[in-house]
């Protein structure tokens, strides 16, 4: 059993007691629910940079990234240095999130907010909506293409962004349809948490136009970027980089002034 594999099994636990608790009438009654969202995908087409900068307090594979920073200080600090969207871990046993920072990056900035999370039931989207989402992350190898499509379609119809995110072929070549926006490939192998871009670079022929590409993991350099740029890439999503200085959003200000 891998790392991905335990989570999914405490996510299913968690979101089946959410639900006994909370039910999705009081969603759709918050003031966020018919806010209108900000698109990610249209953001990142017309961008120059194309960074989504990650809040995450920790990791299964780095532990403690930052147990000290604020949402709400980040938030500000990300929307100052022009990152494209902001990704907001809701994780709370493995990353250290919860759906307050979701909301209160949604009070303090105007940025596309993507929930990253690990969805397994359209309950979550309707949550992810709720707290002031833009966007929301599926995961294909935790999804049957059933599920892809079905998730994918809610999302669409309460006008959240979809970015479906792969490791390899076979993930992709199930996943590819009309209802998505973003295809994101992560550069970090499941099994073995080794990073490599090549990843990104021979998935890339295989991913249509009609989707905004975004790459994923061990994005820590300008040279990452302008290596994955010809090969399609319009999107670079950056969260441990960030997140383990003192100042995530000094150090994305000074990263985009570099890539410029």
């Amino acid at each position: 059993m891998n790392i991905l594999d335990k989570i999914v099994i405490d996510k299913r636990k968690e979101v089946d007691l959410k639900k006994q608790l909370i039910p999705i009438e009081v969603f759709e009654n918050t003031p966020f629910f018919n806010h209108k969202t900000i698109s990610l995908s249209k953001k990142l087409r017309s961008s120059n940079t194309g960074i989504i900068a990650e809040f995450k307090r920790k990791s299964p594979s780095k532990s403690v990234i930052n147990n000290t920073a604020s949402v709400k200080d980040v938030a500000i600090g990300y929307e100052l240095a022009g990152v494209c969207g902001m990704s907001v871990l809701t994780d709370e046993i493995y990353f250290g999130g919860t759906l307050d920072d979701l909301i209160t990056a949604r009070e303090h900035c105007n940025l596309p907010l993507l929930r990253k999370e690990f969805i397994i039931d359209e309950y979550q989207i309707l949550e992810a909506k709720a707290f002031g989402a833009d966007a929301i992350l599926l995961i294909a190898a935790i999804l049957t293409r059933a599920e892809i499509k079905q998730f994918s379609e809610l999302a669409k119809s309460l006008k959240l962004d979809v970015l479906l995110e792969v490791h390899n072929e076979a993930e992709l070549q199930k996943s590819i349809m009309p209802s998505l926006d973003l295809l994101g490939v992560n550069n970090r192998n499941l099994k073995t948490f080794e990073l490599s871009l090549e990843t990104s670079k021979s998935l890339s022929k295989l991913i249509p136009d009609d989707f905004v590409k975004v790459s994923e993991s061990g994005i820590s350099s300008i040279e990452a970027i302008k290596e994955l740029k010809p090969y399609g890439y319009q999107g670079f999503l950056i969260g441990e980089n960030f997140m383990k200085t003192d100042n995530p959003g000094a150090s994305a200000t000074e990263f985009i002034k570099s890539l410029l």
